[in-house]
């Protein structure tokens, strides 16, 4: 470890890693830079926005037998959100990337870059490349913006910073190719992981998190709207961007002033049979409907889905449609191929065919989200079945992502919940009047007595006559009750 003094204030800013030419100070957040035997001071970094993430500078855990500490990290946003990457350093010396995107994790280091590479503006959303180590689907392309820095960084990086990457995904691999600095790309490879896997220790708890930020992870906070007042439960620095239920302001809430995005009109409120805010319990852990929005096929179908989120856990969607109620997760591990034009793919080595291709269109969205979303938002859906279980595949222009999703009964959900059964629904028609009861009568009896009729008709007629009389005159001559 190399320690220099802050050319700012005189802190101590420590170097662990031989690689790293950038710190910020702790105390001052001077952007200290190591210039062979000097330090300079580049100015102040932006403070990073308190997202609420567990990982912290010093978290340490074990990815591919190798330990690892993380030593620093930039936030980066973009059009439809932000994520972390964090700076880690493994105990052989290397280093690499830990990206960190609402509770996803991808770990990630450099490799040597191929000949194969497309140019950033040649990247296209679902289509496969050769990053180096065999065929890729481009999963993401997007040009973000640095908005925040603390600790060590192998380059030098301030705000405006921009990095231009694509991402793409085989199975839980996962490579990033780096244009921010032009070309030929840096490219970074790596696979999906969780905290857990990673063995990770000194990861931020909730009374850590409310002595820096002044609130507790995962609890969900109320914002007012900035147009009309109404109250918006969101969860600060995670699902941030805000759709007010009563006028459908979009508002960004993840930073210290919040950002109308786009006044909205006043309209009739749809109706949810989950209402934001609602909490249900589901097994040990308790989970907040954060938002809401209702979509709409090419031919007309409509469904809600509803964001659930978990201090123990990643976001996941409940889905209710026509079919019945579908629980429904992002995954880190993606089928293969991760084409949404097969006809077939296959994940856990199950075979998943392909059953409906259309657009799906939100026709409304109210509540909190961990992205941007208004009514009007469309993207491309291709959905597959394996029995009652199906995944799906939504893509944009810029973004491909795979969810799989299984039934869940109607009960279930009103148990999770605390909701009451729904009232059995009146008997539909009028009540039937003594007229009607007459009549119906007298066309069953001449339906009985039919062969009679036939055979010796002037006999039976009379004495039907003289029965029907006797048994229906005086209820067809009775007053009829009005209903009160």
């Amino acid at each position: 470890m190399q320690t220099v003094s802050c050319p700012s204030c005189g802190a101590p800013v420590s170097y662990r890693s031989h690689a790293s030419v950038l710190a910020v100070c702790e105390y001052c957040r001077a952007t200290v830079v190591k210039e062979l035997d000097a330090v300079r001071d580049l100015g102040k970094m932006s403070e990073v926005l308190e997202d609420y993430s567990r990982i912290q500078i010093g978290t340490a855990g074990v990815h591919g037998g190798r330990g690892f500490t993380v030593v620093g990290r930039i936030q980066l946003r973009y059009d439809a959100g932000m994520w972390n990457e964090w700076y880690v350093l493994f105990d052989d010396g290397l280093d690499g990337w830990l990206g960190d995107v609402s509770g996803q994790y991808v770990m990630t280091t450099k490799r040597e870059l191929g000949t194969g590479w497309p140019a950033f503006e040649a990247v296209r959303v679902t289509h496969q490349y050769d990053v180096g180590f065999g065929p890729y689907v481009a999963s993401d392309k997007r040009v973000a913006r640095c908005t925040g820095g603390q600790g060590e960084l192998p380059f030098r990086v301030g705000e405006g910073w921009e990095a231009r990457v694509a991402d793409f995904r085989r199975g839980p691999s996962f490579a990033t190719l780096d244009y921010s600095d032009g070309t030929p790309p840096l490219l970074y490879a790596g696979t999906a992981v969780t905290l857990e896997e990673m063995k990770c220790q000194l990861l931020r708890d909730d009374e850590q998190i409310k002595a820096s930020a002044g609130k507790y992870r995962g609890k969900v906070d109320v914002l007012q709207c900035r147009s009309c007042g109404a109250s918006i439960r969101y969860l600060p620095g995670l699902a941030a961007n805000c759709v007010c239920p009563a006028c459908s302001t979009r508002m960004d809430a993840s930073s210290p002033t919040v950002e109308v995005l786009l006044k909205g009109e006043e309209h009739e409120r749809v109706q949810f049979t989950l209402s934001l805010g609602s909490v249900a319990k589901i097994g040990a852990q308790t989970y907040h409907v954060l938002g809401a929005m209702r979509r709409q096929d090419d031919e007309g179908e409509t469904w809600d889905e509803y964001l659930l989120y978990s201090t123990q856990g990643p976001f996941f969607w409940l889905v209710e449609s026509s079919e019945g109620w579908f629980r429904s997760q992002v995954l880190d591990a993606w089928p293969a191929p991760a084409l949404p034009a097969m006809p077939a793919v296959q994940l856990d080595g199950v075979e998943y065919k392909r059953t409906w291709v259309y657009q799906a269109r939100v026709l409304y969205a109210a509540g909190a989200f961990n992205w941007r979303v208004k009514a009007g938002d469309t993207v491309q859906v291709a959905e597959y079945e394996h029995g009652q279980n199906g995944l799906a595949a939504e893509h944009t222009p810029d973004e491909l992502t795979w969810s799989r999703s299984s039934p869940v009964a109607e009960d279930q959900v009103r148990t999770w919940f605390g909701l009451a059964k729904p009232a059995a629904k009146a008997a539909a028609g009028k009540s039937l009047t003594n007229s009607d009861i007459a009549w119906r009568a007298l066309l069953w009896i001449l339906g009985l007595n039919f062969i009679p009729l036939v055979f010796n008709f002037t006999a039976t007629i009379f004495l039907l006559a003289a029965g029907l009389a006797a048994l229906f005159l005086p209820m067809m001559l009775a007053p009829e009750k009005k209903k009160s």
